[in-house]
């Protein structure tokens, strides 16, 4: 039986429970991510699309100020801070629990001091020494997510997640981040072949050994375009595919651009799930 994991995250000052899986919206303001990159980098056209997200009913609003796209430019916390100052504060004001994407510990800190519930973290606790003390200081939640600095084709990809993982749940712990505050993500599109995508996604229910929430963050990603042959505006049904699948085994959060199919698909794999309404 695959674990579900019913019992809630717990957030700074609330829990989302993870009875249905979770839908994380994603708000980049970068001029730079692959999908929607400079689409909502201005601060009014942000806020208009978190609006637009919680309608559509998102349990969770991620927001990033630097791509994470293969090939794109590091920017400095300053920078990186520059882009989302205009936007966190008034995201946070809207009311649904807020994660900031950042693997730095300065921005993270400057988010979780406005109010942001998550640190969701694409190097797992493991690129800024300072990170998992401020997120345990800020008794807030974090997303572990497995990176690589280049894919190996030739690598055991579970093996190096499980590693991963346990490192990462080392310095949590050694922080004093609670486990119910630990969510773990394998990284879809980081540091992994096309095939080894695939292979982590065919396998995800291995990695319930860990013991904590899984998030599976596909949204139109190259392993969509490389199936399907469609550029990443025209991945949707792609991506609901891959999602469901993951929801199949056992993916808690979900992490996607698109968030009212996303959130319908979640409603009825729970359903099915339970196998009644």
């Amino acid at each position: 039986m695959i674990e579900r994991h019913p019992d809630p995250l717990t957030l700074r000052h609330s829990s989302l429970t993870l009875d249905v899986p979770a839908i994380m919206g994603i708000l980049n303001v970068t001029p730079d991510s692959f999908s929607d990159g400079g689409r909502h980098d201005a601060p009014a056209a942000a806020l208009d699309h978190a609006r637009r997200m919680i309608a559509e009913g998102a349990d969770i609003l991620d927001i990033g100020g630097e791509s994470t796209r293969p090939g794109a430019p590091a920017v400095s916390a300053e920078e990186e801070w520059r882009r989302l100052a205009p936007v966190v504060e008034h995201v946070i004001a809207l009311g649904c629990p807020v994660s900031i994407d950042t693997y730095k510990a300065e921005t993270a800190r400057r988010a979780l001091a406005l109010g942001a519930s998550i640190v969701n973290d694409v190097w797992g606790l493991q690129r800024d020494p300072a990170m998992a003390d401020t997120v345990a200081e800020a008794g807030a939640a974090v997303v572990m997510m497995h990176n690589r600095e280049a894919a190996d084709a030739g690598l055991d990809i579970l093996a190096d997640i499980d590693r991963f993982f346990e490192n990462s749940m080392r310095l949590a712990e050694r922080a004093g981040i609670a486990r119910e505050r630990q969510v773990l993500d394998p990284g879809i599109g980081f540091g992994k072949t096309v095939d080894q995508n695939f292979q982590v996604l065919n396998r995800l229910e291995e990695l319930h050994k860990h013991g904590l929430p899984l998030l599976v963050g596909a949204s139109r990603k190259r392993m969509i375009g490389a199936v399907l042959g469609v550029e990443t505006d025209d991945r949707l049904y792609g991506s609901l595919a891959v999602h469901t699948i993951a929801m199949q085994k056992g993916a808690a959060i979900i992490r996607a651009h698109d968030v009212r199919p996303h959130k319908d698909a979640a409603r009825m794999a729970a359903a099915i799930f339970r196998e009644h309404v």
